[in-house]
């Protein structure tokens, strides 16, 4: 388990360092200058080229890159080009609103997730499993876009029981959470549902309730707690897709977090501040896919012994 665990790591390090480079290379090769982009049209040709002189984007490609994997090694992603601040303070602050959103988000998902999951296959190809099951299609099926404006017009502009946008109140993150772990809810419902059902099948199933076990009892003892293992995976890999996929939300929503602070670099040719946002959302997305894989092994002894 230690050997595996530390190899999962080396290969999670590995491919962080191939997609910064990756990034690094695909950011300098697009046409254009990005401190004209800063400085608007009417710099003059002189300060365009002390500028760049000035922050190195003059020098080999080579050199660029081993330089700015040093910096980051020390925490340091360098300074906004538009906002005037270092990358690490712009992302942090940001950072704290899209975990929140994230979190809200998760927690709508998983409880409507296996709640609907659990229902529906309970009460398996009846009105129940038809209505549930039609709500995680739709939410599967639904752009997020879509899902933030549907919400926004119902209970903003509609009713006015929540606001539409900013985060001010903790009010303010209800309908961004929905919006957002909609389709995770839709995933985790399905796959809650087709894992427990299968389980039900099972002989170990056919014994409990055999020895007089209550349906209930059955359920919640002996189905449910095996049939969760792989839902539980895909819920931590769910959760890391959440906080990394938040760009859309955070920019209909207005909410001040990494998602909207990359729409703005990208905007703005932000080179040093694309460049962080996309190395966070990179990490998070590879090191919640390696916490899955520790966490199945964990759970699964099965595994655990393969490994």
């Amino acid at each position: 388990m230690k050997k595996s665990l530390i190899h999962r790591l080396v290969q999670a390090v590995i491919v962080l360092i191939g997609v910064v480079l990756l990034i690094f290379v695909m950011l300098r090769i697009v046409p254009g200058n990005p401190i004209e982009t800063m400085m608007g049209e009417h710099a003059d040709a002189a300060t365009v080229a002390r500028m760049t002189a000035e922050m190195g984007l003059d020098q080999p490609l080579h050199i660029q890159f081993f330089r700015y994997i040093s910096s980051a090694f020390r925490g340091d992603f360098g300074t906004s080009y538009s906002l005037g601040k270092p990358v690490s303070q712009l992302i942090g602050s940001a950072f704290v609103n899209t975990l929140i959103l994230a979190l809200f988000a998760a927690l709508f998902a998983w409880v409507a997730g296996i709640g609907c999951g659990i229902l529906s296959a309970v009460h398996k190809n009846r009105l129940p499993d038809r209505l549930f099951m039609g709500f995680s299609i739709l939410g599967i099926s639904l752009p997020v876009f879509m899902a933030a404006m549907f919400l926004q017009y119902i209970f903003g502009f509609c009713l006015h029981w929540l606001p539409i946008s900013g985060t001010e109140r903790w009010t303010g993150f209800i309908l961004p959470s929905i919006a957002l772990g909609w389709n995770s809810a839709g995933q985790v419902a399905q796959m809650t549902r087709t894992a427990l059902l299968e389980t039900l099948q099972e002989d170990y199933i056919d014994t409990a309730r055999a020895k007089g076990r209550s349906p209930s009892g059955v359920l919640v003892h002996h189905a449910l707690r095996n049939a969760m293992l792989p839902v539980l995976t895909m819920m931590t890999i769910q959760f890391s897709g959440l906080l990394s996929g938040a760009v859309i939300t955070e920019t209909v929503f207005s909410i001040n977090g990494v998602g909207r602070l990359m729409v703005q670099a990208i905007s703005g040719r932000d080179i040093p501040l694309l460049q962080g946002t996309a190395l966070l959302a990179t990490a998070v997305v590879i090191f919640g896919s390696l916490l899955a894989d520790v966490l199945y092994s964990v759970l699964d002894p099965r595994v655990r012994k393969e490994g």
